[in-house]
């Protein structure tokens, strides 16, 4: 199978996933449902078509596809790691970059994507945007009150209306890099061992970063105490605008799950219900319940943090695709103690899109 087929695949796979979610949606629409249809069966077309070309060309070559089409992948990983043993010193100048490192290569940057959100991303819960420039900005409507039309008489003069309001929101992608210390022994390793630690390194690195730049933006907002389940219906009924009430999560850490896993109605009956759709497998009111560990988003000062609202419309990450890599025996200790440094590189910007769109809570656990 070649690299575009399992690419297409790949999306088709993803695209099922998410018409499903559709289908559990309230309030979906049938130009949701249709559109999301429609890409399906321009998948499965464009398989079709992948697959008969494919064919054709094992008929053209006596049932053999040439080698150049099954090992692109492979061929591609194995130049990364042989570059990775060399300390990337003879790397191709078309994977070099600006900072003096070396791009690691779709295939293996795939697989860091995918390790780093399998855990505790938060970014799974926010809008993130792919971004080639370091800096721009992007416009977005503003939140307004609607007044409606107004009654005119035949022949009146129509009165202007207020036009939509637009705010430019501006982004500067700041570099974040990390190093890490490997033994020369672990470069003689299979190519496979090599590619886990550095996929898994990278991966979780990336993860924490993240993690703590999205937590910085929500908690720029005010915090408002809860302290009862009362409290929260106030958050999701009055404060959150109707608009989020069936996007919105409820994100807390260790300590602030635990205090709602506890609560109870006046039956004895505990208030967390069963969800297929949470990661927690837990819901509150009908609202999926996220929980984050306590390292990641910590309590503080006897308060656990409680995030309610729709985190895709409050926060945006520009990410500048692509993660650079580096390495040394020389630098710092590295050549005295028979060491090499890894150094990895990448680019992002976390921004708050609406500040509306959500409510820090805090719990008083004592």
């Amino acid at each position: 199978m070649t690299k575009e087929l399992r690419e297409v695949y790949a999306k088709l796979e993803e695209t099922q996933t998410q018409a499903k979610a559709l289908l559990e949606k309230e309030n979906v629409t049938s130009d949701e449902i249709n559109a999301k249809t429609e890409e399906i069966k321009a998948l499965k077309a464009k398989i079709t078509a992948l697959e008969e070309m494919e064919n054709q060309m094992k008929e053209d070559t006596g049932g053999v596809i040439p080698m150049n089409q099954i090992t692109e992948v492979k061929d591609h990983v194995k130049e990364f790691i042989n570059a990775a043993r060399n300390r990337f010193r003879n790397a191709m100048s078309v994977g070099s970059n600006q900072d003096g490192g070396y791009t690691v290569p779709e295939d293996i940057q795939t697989k860091v994507n995918e390790f780093r959100t399998s855990k505790d991303a938060l970014q799974n819960l926010i809008t993130v945007e792919k971004v080639t420039a370091p800096t721009g900005e992007r416009t977005f409507k503003t939140r307004a009150q609607q007044t409606g039309f107004v009654e005119v008489s035949e022949g009146g003069d129509i009165p202007e209306k207020t036009t939509p309001q637009f705010t430019r929101l501006p982004y500067a992608v700041k570099k974040y890099a990390g190093f890490m210390k490997v033994t020369n022994e672990l470069l003689k390793d299979s190519d496979e061992a090599i590619q886990n630690l550095l996929v898994r390194w990278i991966g979780d690195e990336s993860r924490v970063t993240r993690n703590k730049l999205i937590l910085a933006a929500l908690g720029t907002k005010s915090k408002t105490a809860i302290a009862s389940t009362d409290d929260i219906k106030d958050i999701l009924n009055v404060q959150l605008d109707p608009a989020f009430r069936y996007t919105s999560l409820i994100v807390t850490n260790q300590d602030g799950f635990n205090w709602l896993d506890k609560l109870k109605d006046e039956d004895g009956n505990y208030l967390l219900q069963p969800s297929v759709s949470a990661p927690t497998g837990k819901q509150l009111f009908g609202v999926p319940v996220v929980m984050v560990s306590n390292k990641d988003l910590p309590t503080n000062e006897g308060k656990a943090p409680m995030i309610i609202g729709d985190l895709k419309e409050a926060v945006v990450m520009f990410e500048r695709e692509g993660i650079t890599i580096a390495a040394s025996d020389v630098a710092g200790d590295a050549y005295l103690t028979d060491i090499t440094l890894f150094r990895a590189i990448e680019r992002e910007d976390v921004k708050i899109k609406d500040a509306e769109a959500y409510v820090y809570g805090e719990i008083a656990l004592s």
